[in-house]
């Protein structure tokens, strides 16, 4: 999966001796795991976090950050920007025929791979609460309190879980969660490029049957993301050639990949992506990032409503701390539906357009004549600075 190219080198995460009892676990060590585990690392809370990969390791991700976390991460200790993250302020976007528009972002944001940020998260937190390498198997909630059992036959016991696991998990499937017995239409492909592209540009380029993300991050490199219908994938025997023949349609990829040399041995997928709404609490559970809801990666908000919302939940927590479960379940519930339900409704109708090409055409076309159209878009998907 690395390549030779990559600046880090993996490391294992430090197991320390603790006891098995704990105020909150925190299963799964993503952006909203790290921020909820950073955030409670200021309360009395004991604290413990299990993620089953180690740091550093790249995800399927649009890298595009919006700046509505910057401040919030700098006061975690995070920066960013020192870090070499590329300040973007621009967007450009086209059909699948290359017509296109390009327009200034109205707070803008930045660029900056998984791999290095939720490592620089990792750092930042490993002294300061117990890290546990391990792939969790089942979460047992049983007179008020949780048992959580991992692969490594290791038994942890907490008040409350929190459940930061991703997109699609085998948890989902043990917690009988609605949207995993669903098949799904959506696919999507990752890679690192070398070649010319603006430090301040993110571009979303559309093509048959999904659309594609380019930005460069803090390694010199271009993240190209794309989201793809399984069905307009399956007619092709590779990603190669899905590329060559279906998103070189549009002349902007064709021009871009024609002059671009891979960074990764091989691109990074995932299948089965959903967009269901999902339960904020699944079986006392609270859940965070994607756990708790997806929005369409167009929108290019997801890591900073994944963060935002493990803040929300922290601070609830913290804020709540003794009160009877109930309260603080429906604290979050309703802080997280304010916060949220509004921004995926838009995205999905936002999605909807994107997707139909002749709504695509004339929103561009629209948008050419209101330069505002397309920042007060963004502003339905995005929040104020935290």
């Amino acid at each position: 999966m690395f390549s030779t190219h990559n600046p880090f080198i993996p490391k294992k995460l430090t197991f320390r001796q603790m006891e098995n009892d704990y105020d909150i676990i925190i299963i799964g060590g993503g952006l909203a795991g790290l921020t909820a585990a950073l955030q409670l690392s200021i309360s009395d809370y004991n604290v413990l976090l299990i993620e089953k990969n180690t740091y550093p390791h790249h995800k399927v991700c649009g890298e595009y950050v919006s700046n509505e976390v910057l401040s919030y991460l700098n006061t975690l200790g995070i920066d960013p920007l020192a870090a070499g993250a590329k300040q973007i302020d621009t967007l450009q976007i086209s059909n699948a025929s290359g017509k296109q528009l390009q327009v200034k972002l109205p707070l803008g944001g930045f660029g900056i791979s998984r791999y290095k940020l939720d490592y620089l998260m990792f750092q930042q937190l490993e002294n300061k609460m117990p890290v546990i390498q391990d792939n969790v198997t089942s979460v047992d909630f049983v007179e008020d309190g949780f048992t959580v059992k991992t692969q490594s036959k290791k038994k942890y016991h907490a008040k409350y879980v929190i459940g930061a696991f991703g997109k699609r998990s085998n948890l989902d499937k043990a917690l009988n969660r609605n949207f995993f017995s669903n098949k799904t239409q959506w696919m999507a492909v990752k890679a690192h490029y070398k070649a010319p592209f603006p430090d301040d540009l993110v571009a979303l380029h559309h093509f048959p049957g999904g659309y594609c993300g380019l930005s460069r991050v803090e390694t010199g490199f271009v993240n190209l993301c794309y989201l793809t219908k399984v069905k307009a994938f399956s007619p092709f025997k590779s990603i190669s050639e899905f590329e060559n023949q279906v998103l070189c349609q549009n002349p902007h990829l064709k021009a871009f990949l024609s002059q671009a040399e891979a960074v990764f041995e091989k691109p990074l997928t995932i299948s089965q992506i959903s967009f269901e709404r999902k339960k904020t609490i699944e079986n006392h559970i609270f859940m965070v990032g994607d756990s708790a809801s997806l929005i369409h990666p167009l929108c290019g908000n997801g890591m900073a409503m994944a963060i935002t919302a493990a803040k929300l939940l922290a601070e609830t927590l913290i804020e709540l701390q003794g009160k009877p479960r109930a309260a603080i379940e429906n604290s979050y519930r309703q802080k997280w539906n304010a916060m949220f339900t509004g921004r995926l409704r838009f995205g999905s109708l936002l999605q909807t357009v994107m997707m139909t090409p002749t709504l695509l055409n004339l929103g561009l076309h629209l948008a050419k004549m209101n330069t505002d159209l397309i920042p007060r878009l963004i502003s339905k998907t995005h929040g104020k600075p935290l």
